[in-house]
């Protein structure tokens, strides 16, 4: 079920890597919004520790899928319309293709087209953070279903055919241009001897687990969400403040 070491390799070079739309919201305040290249990507990670949206994701890691000469393809569902998801698609040598989804802070990329008729049916552990996930394999399309401890699932469809880097590309600037006006801000931390998932949404937080959901408590000011997303991210303060007044500001309602 895992993947190749190869595609591993690249894969762990964003361990610890965010997920969030907090950068989107800075590049607005400074007036500058638009799909970053990879090299600018770089750049700020080095000077922030900043990272992206599931499409700068998406984008750098193709960048490194390509520069380890892995065969890799961006996938997306919905582009474009506001309700957008990117992900990658990586193939192995022996064409076997692998789901690798940054964006939704997956712990690992998860083969979906597996050869037994039953793979299907598997909810397997290890590969989501705080949930067991079951592949719902298809020729153009599939569907991951995400079981979780209090029983609840949740479910995400993706289409699987590549999409034209030129129309992937053009999907992300729309994304860049259009901030949603609640932030978010997800990546996986260590957590009792397992990876869990730590999310930001909307002026709450919380922390998923394999033994369930963690609320944070709420926080009264922007100066105090800077301080606990710094600690979980490592995202410089500056960008932090700037980002979150500009979601205050685009915000029609908040919580203080």
């Amino acid at each position: 079920m895992k993947a190749p070491q190869e595609i591993l390799a690249v894969w762990h070079q964003f361990d610890g890597f965010p997920m969030e739309t907090l950068t989107k919201a800075w590049m607005h305040a400074k007036g500058d919004p638009k799909q970053r290249d990879v090299e600018t990507m770089k750049r700020h990670r080095r000077e922030y520790g900043i990272t992206g949206n599931c499409f700068d994701l998406a984008i750098w890691l193709l960048d490194a899928f390509e520069e380890a000469d892995i065969e890799a393809y961006p996938i997306g569902s919905e582009l474009g319309t506001g309700k957008d998801h990117a992900a990658v698609m990586a193939v192995d040598r022996n064409g076997r293709r692998f789901l690798c989804d940054l964006g939704d802070q997956w712990l690992q990329p998860i083969l979906i087209d597996g050869d037994d008729p039953a793979y299907a049916d598997e909810k397997l552990a290890g590969f989501f953070p705080g949930a067991e996930v079951q592949v719902v394999p298809g020729k153009d399309a599939f569907q991951v279903i995400y079981h979780r401890p209090n029983g609840k699932f949740s479910t995400q469809a993706y289409l699987s055919e590549a999409v034209p880097m030129k129309d992937f590309l053009a999907a992300a600037e729309i994304s860049q241009n259009n901030v949603y006006p609640k932030p978010l801000l997800e990546v996986r931390l260590p957590w009792e001897g397992e990876t869990a998932h730590w999310e930001f949404d909307d002026w709450k937080s919380f922390l998923s687990t394999s033994k369930g959901l963690y609320e944070d408590p709420p926080l009264a000011s922007v100066e105090e969400w800077v301080e606990r997303v710094h600690e979980k991210s490592g995202f410089d303060r500056m960008v932090l403040k700037e980002s979150l007044n500009f979601f205050k500001r685009l915000g029609k309602e908040t919580v203080f």
